[in-house]
């Protein structure tokens, strides 16, 4: 059984994660540590478990195997550089950190601890994400020249977001960087290979101190063009994926959950709607593997990685309004 210590309810999805370890058949929730010891008593007493207010008396007890972390953004450095010496697996919401240096980190005590660490990119593991994988390796829709993927809500304009979401020090910045790190990752796999310049937008809507409104554009060595889209203003804005390519174009979620494809390679006049794939097991899931298999999340942590350069570049050309090159990035 892999005893796991719940470090911080900050984040949304905490108790989505809590419910998954609960649920897993070899994990077990045994202890609660909060930046806010209120809110940490308060978690702990739900799950009948110990609140323990030290992180390092916490971090330093023989039976606890792993951490799942969703402390604020700005330290999760810390706190994880802290978890990997005390030789604790690692699992956590993303980004991994608000930038390149402190990634790598966070990336160095891991691999030298030897803790086993896994980052939740939810999307990578749906169905849709798989079977444009599929699409893609066929080559029908040819060499991929645009990919633009889109996710909004209205957490803002509707006030169901919590507060400490706005808190630029915390978060790192809004809708791009919670919200939009989806579209991110996605449009860097579908780009099938690191862009090397980002030049980002952000609008302001309801006047808060991070965007809530933004576009990061994506710049490949060979001229291919990613476009991310993220907003907390947004009503009725569905999730959309459309990859470009020299002999066709796939659609997903215009408005329905389908998988459309156009090609000339098979001489189609018409959108074809896809196969699904299976897709594959949930994060935690891959995490609480890599433990018991003694395994590493290799491609799991490459995008970790990719995810906060691809972040660091968008802030950076906000703040400085010009394109950055990711070989810029420390």
């Amino acid at each position: 059984m892999i005893r796991v210590a719940m470090l911080s309810y900050w984040h949304v999805h905490a108790w989505d994660y809590t419910r998954e370890a609960q649920a897993h058949p070899n994990t077990e929730i045994v202890a609660v540590w909060d930046e806010i010891p209120t809110r940490g008593e308060e978690a702990a007493t739900k799950l009948g478990v110990p609140f323990i207010a030290n992180l390092d008396e916490l971090l330093a007890r023989e039976d606890i195997d792993g951490v799942i972390v969703d402390t604020p953004t700005n330290i999760h450095r810390d706190v994880m550089v802290k978890a990997a010496q005390a030789g604790k697996h690692i699992f956590t919401e993303k980004v991994l950190a608000l930038t390149t240096k402190e990634v790598n980190e966070i990336v160095n005590a891991v691999e030298e601890a030897g803790v086993k660490l896994t980052v939740s990119l939810p999307r990578l593991n749906d169905w849709y994400t798989t079977t444009i994988q599929k699409v893609l390796e066929s080559g029908d829709i040819g060499t991929v020249t645009m990919v633009r993927v889109r996710l909004s809500h209205n957490g803002a304009t509707a006030n169901w977001l919590p507060e400490h979401f706005y808190n630029l020090e915390q978060c790192g910045g809004g809708a791009l960087i919670d919200l939009g790190c989806h579209p991110m990752y996605l449009t860097r796999l579908f780009l099938g290979e690191l862009p090397v310049q980002v030049q980002a937008s952000f609008g302001y809507v309801t006047g808060k101190k991070v965007e809530d409104n933004a576009v990061s554009i994506l710049t490949t060595a060979n001229g291919a063009l990613g476009i991310v889209e993220a907003g907390f203003v947004n009503a009725h804005s569905p999730f959309t994926i459309e990859v470009h390519g020299t002999e066709g174009s796939l659609l997903y979620g215009t408005p329905d959950s389908k998988v459309l494809v156009r090609s000339n390679k098979n001489g189609e006049s018409e959108w074809i709607a896809v196969e699904q794939e299976s897709g594959r097991n949930k994060a935690f899931e891959q995490w609480a593997s890599h433990i018991q298999s003694n395994t590493v999340a290799v491609d799991n942590i490459r995008m970790a990685q990719e995810l906060t350069m691809l972040m660091e570049a968008s802030n950076r050309s906000v703040a400085e309004k010009r394109a950055v090159r990711l070989e810029e990035l420390n």
